[in-house]
């Protein structure tokens, strides 16, 4: 239920409103107070959410061990446990978006639902992260207070009932004031809204994030200090040379960024196809590994030469809480003063590494900025002590690398340079770290995007069925596939064909294109009527040339399962007007074609389908958190279900059908509804029922060859 459909908020909005309405204010100086409120409401909730870590960090680890000593180090693993089962339920009965780092949320919201996200999501958030990460888990809090941010100024534009246009502008505020007061850097604020979520720089956007996020950092800085998050040593830039050093940590930092992204995303497939266990103690499981990875490696480093103050190894239990517990900022600052033990900081590298994909994968809530940091900081500090005993002329400080490295990783998995340069920047207060900071992050931007093109916060939203383009807009032919859209029975003939049997069958037939198979049926090539004109035109004894002699054989290809829009790139590259769609396991073996006809086509399907996405979103979200599939399913002529209405199918156990396409319309199904030939429909089916309900759809006997199915719901 919409939030703004309880009666509560239905009066504040009609007070608000009636407000508006009374004194008439114009739209600049609207938003203008709107943006001051959300920045001193959100660096209010920075504060408070700073303030409740802090304080059940110190409840759990220091009086609760003082309650049974005799358990000594063995609480590092039962108090996230604890903090688990709390934050777990919340999550899972409270608000599903709480789950895992927010920003993807806030994506989505702004791309799908005009900014609108419900209220009690940030109340959600902050319990549920503070709880993760008070009790060891490993995350950051900037990533929620983004989203409490974001929250309050979808809350403020809603409840004036403004346009969705105003809403992603407050909501972009909120986003600004929430990084602003968690590291004190308004600019890097302003920033991470533009760059992430927006993507507007017009005046009246930026504007009103700035005035959000100065009006944060001040409300932060009154309670928490003016000093940056990490105090960060002045350093000195002696030589040119040390910009290509820099350059080669950018590249290994676009790398870990992206080894970042796939182990984190691993982690979470793992978890969230445990259909056994329920959401809500999943992230249990995932606090009981992470605790003995605390537990266990602390006295590992100690056996390895670690001085045992900075191994942890020891107790009390409070000041002795594992690096990779929590945000770790201490550790980073460590790392940036530097120098730290090379054995140290490649441990913790990969250690953090394994404790936020086990903390963040398994359900938990908490942000994944501050993670990022700490692989580069400790990824930094160890590039530059090899530099530093390669070339010790240069006389480094690796702490440098350190600083350099934190931005570098998180543009390797945010893919958001400006953001992590003014962090950066903002941090040391230095000119002089420019250009070293500029020449990491653009190398790792780079190798990171080509790898992989999805960004840590864009993956999750194009799993879910939604491509971004520039963070900001849904390509809407990125919204259908290949196989919806193909000719499934293109024109094809033989490679030992003549050309004067080629020329007839384009007369006979009026197509301008062919895909060529061999004897056995395997697809070789491609022939159109501009190679049969040039034949024609240049050669004497054309017509007695065989197929084969003049059609292309360097294929360009598409596959069923990949969107059109992947499809309409690779189209675009060569300039051809047709493309053969083949099995990915078998490249010979031709499914169909796409030709340029059928991309006009598929962009007027993706435009209607724009209406049902936020509803396919939400169906996607609830499969992968109920370990069920979501499918499309075409009605075919003869099939079982073909001319009935849905309460006379016999479904399996299991099985959900949720929307129905029928022509240009769309509706939830109900009971009495008849599925006709040619309908889509979205179901919601257990594993194990898939293919039994996809042969429901099916036709019972062959369909005639005259016969050709309705071009579909979104045509």
């Amino acid at each position: 239920m919409n939030a703004f459909t309880q009666p509560w908020m239905q009066r504040w909005s009609q007070r608000l409103t009636h407000l508006l309405e009374r004194y008439q204010p114009s739209e600049t100086n609207l938003l203008l107070m709107l943006s001051i409120v959300i920045g001193l409401v959100t660096g209010f909730a920075a504060v408070i959410f700073i303030y409740l870590i802090d304080w059940i960090t110190e409840f759990s680890f220091g009086t609760i061990p003082e309650l049974a000593t005799g358990l000594g180090r063995g609480w590092l693993i039962i108090i996230p446990v604890i903090g688990s089962l709390i934050s777990g339920p919340i999550i899972a009965f409270f608000a599903s978006e709480a789950k895992g780092h927010g920003v993807p949320e806030v994506m989505q919201a702004m791309v799908l639902n005009g900014g609108r996200i419900r209220p009690r999501v940030a109340v959600a958030k902050i319990a549920a992260s503070s709880v993760c990460i008070g009790t060891g888990g490993s995350a950051g809090r900037e990533g929620p207070i983004v989203q409490v941010g974001s929250t309050f100024g979808s809350t403020m534009g809603q409840l004036f009932r403004m346009s969705d246009r105003r809403i992603r502008n407050l909501v972009s505020c909120g986003a600004a004031a929430g990084i602003a007061a968690t590291f004190n850097a308004p600019i890097a604020g302003v920033a991470f809204a533009i760059e992430v979520l927006a993507g507007d720089l017009s005046i009246s956007v930026v504007s009103n994030v700035v005035i959000a996020s100065v009006t944060a950092a001040i409300v932060s800085q009154a309670f928490l200090g003016a000093s940056p998050a990490f105090h960060v040593p002045n350093y000195i830039f002696k030589h040119p040379i040390q910009i290509l050093f820099y350059a080669i940590l950018g590249i290994l930092s676009g790398l870990m960024g992206v080894a970042f992204i796939k182990v984190l995303y691993w982690m979470e497939d793992v978890f969230d196809n445990w259909e056994r266990m329920p959401m809500w103690g999943r992230p249990a499981i995932g606090a009981v590994l992470l605790g003995i990875t605390g537990f266990v490696y602390p006295p590992i480093l100690l056996k390895l030469g670690i001085n045992p103050v900075l191994a942890r190894a020891g107790l009390p239990v409070i000041r002795n809480i594992p690096h990779i517990f929590g945000a770790g900022f201490d550790t980073i600052e460590a790392a940036l003063v530097g120098p730290l033990p090379w054995i140290f900081l490649i441990s913790l590298l990969f250690l953090k590494l394994l404790a936020t994909s086990l903390t963040l994968g398994s359900g938990n809530s908490g942000g994944v900025f501050a993670p990022s940091l700490f692989m580069g900081a400790m990824l930094g500090g160890f590039f530059g002590l090899v530099v530093d005993m390669l070339f010790p002329s240069l006389g480094i400080n690796p702490g440098t690398y350190a600083l350099a490295g934190m931005a570098a990783v998180f543009v390797g998995a945010a893919r958001a340079p400006l953001t992590a340069i003014l962090i950066a920047f903002e941090m040391s207060n230095d000119y002089r770290v420019i250009l070293p900071l500029m020449a990491a992050t653009i190398f790792a931007l780079v190798v990171a995007h080509h790898i992989h093109p999805e960004s840590i916060y864009t993956l999750k939203l194009a799993r879910r069925g939604l491509r971004l383009r520039f963070g900001r807009d849904v390509d809407v032919l990125d919204g259908v596939l290949v196989s919806e859209v193909m000719t499934q029975n293109p024109p094809t003939v033989n490679e030992n064909d003549t050309m004067a049997e080629l020329e007839s069958y384009f007369l006979a037939t009026h197509h301008h294109g062919a895909m060529v198979l061999n004897d056995h049926g395997d697809l070789v090539g491609v022939i159109t009527l501009q190679d049969l004109e040039r034949c024609l035109s240049e050669r004497e004894n054309c017509k007695k040339l065989q197929v084969k002699d003049l059609m292309t054989r360097d294929l360009l290809v598409a596959y069923p399962d990949e969107t059109i829009g992947e499809a309409l790139h690779r189209l675009a590259l060569r300039d051809i007007g047709r493309m053969p769609v083949v099995d990915r396991k078998n490249p010979k073996k031709l499914l169909g074609a796409v030709r340029r006809t059928d991309i006009a086509r598929a962009y007027q399907r993706g435009i209607l389908r724009r209406d049902v996405l936020t509803e396919r979103a939400t169906q996607m979200r609830a499969s992968r958190s109920g370990g069920t599939e979501f499918i499309e399913l075409r009605v075919e002529p003869g099939s079982s279900v073909a001319n009935k209405k849905v309460k006379e199918i016999d479904l399996p156990a299991g099985v959900l059908l949720t929307t129905r396409f029928h022509g240009n319309e769309h509706h939830l199904l109900h009971g009495d509804d008849m599925l006709e030939p040619g309908d889509m429909v979205l179901a919601l089916a257990e594993p194990d029922v898939v293919e039994k309900l996809k042969a429901m759809f099916r036709p019972k006997k062959p369909v005639p060859e005259t016969w050709r199915p309705d071009t579909g719901p979104f045509e």
